[in-house]
């Protein structure tokens, strides 16, 4: 075996959480080209079922699976149907995700636990859930998608800076209550890329010059960026990594 062969993905399925769009269906690209046979998900059947045609146009290998990440029955439901159809999951990435702005002492507690449910619990729940199927199996490999925000605030964000540094650190908990599995569990930390979530900030000429000359490479990031990352972690290249989050983020977690 030589060391490319180690980043194939051939005959792996993929569940990527919230991959219609954005950051999650650049994943699910990255994936797919490098061999894996991916299920796009979403709550939205219509945006999941368009991103998949997409992929599909480009000749990967692609299914669908539309359930809420937020509801640990629909989790179980969806999981449990992934593995009968389809086979098993050898590979999740758990991406869906949101952002709420707000000062934090005229936040809202709804958008509070909105937050929390899609940054933090759907992790619990679908990695929980697809993590039971991979433990009898011995092996198993969990991506979860944190942030820079994991390690740095910014005035505006602390629910969403709390949400994401949970991520992280459950990340950690992951990799060690489950490597004596098999399963490898790390995280990719996205910093500024130019995604649908972030279009408001691309469109601020004050925030991206701002941006721009704090980040070492000095440029927002592409979304196709994250791909190279996500194979590395969901393949073989990676079977020594557990509880590491790979920063991708032009460097701006290096500097102050």
């Amino acid at each position: 075996m030589t060391v490319l062969s180690t980043f194939q993905l051939n005959g792996k399925l993929a569940l990527i959480t919230g991959s219609s769009a954005g950051i999650g269906f650049a994943l699910a690209r990255a994936l797919g080209e490098a061999g894996a046979h991916v299920v796009i998900n979403g709550r939205n059947a219509e945006k999941v079922s368009a991103a998949a045609q997409a992929l599909k146009d480009e000749g990967l290998n692609v299914s669908e699976a539309v359930f809420d990440v937020t509801d640990a029955k629909s989790v179980t439901t969806a999981v449990n149907d992934i593995e009968a159809k389809l086979g098993a999951i050898d590979i999740l990435v758990n991406n869906a995700g949101m952002q709420i702005r707000g000062p934090l002492h005229e936040y809202k507690d709804e958008d509070w636990h909105t937050l929390m449910r899609t940054n933090l619990d759907s992790v619990y729940y679908v990695g929980k859930t697809v993590a039971q199927k991979m433990i009898p199996r011995g092996r198993g490999k969990i991506i979860n998608i944190c942030s820079v925000q994991s390690e740095l605030g910014r005035p505006g964000i602390a629910p969403y800076t709390a949400s994401k540094g949970a991520v992280k650190m459950f990340t950690k908990g992951m990799a060690i209550d489950w490597g004596q599995f098999g399963i490898q569990v790390n995280g990719i930390g996205p910093g500024y890329f130019k995604t649908e979530l972030n279009q408001k900030l691309v469109d601020d000429p004050q925030f991206s010059s701002w941006l721009v000359g704090r980040t070492p490479s000095r440029r927002w990031g592409d979304v196709e960026d994250l791909g190279g990352a996500a194979v590395f972690l969901a393949s073989d290249a990676s079977k020594f990594v557990n509880g590491h989050i790979l920063y991708v983020d032009g460097g701006v977690t290096a500097t102050l």
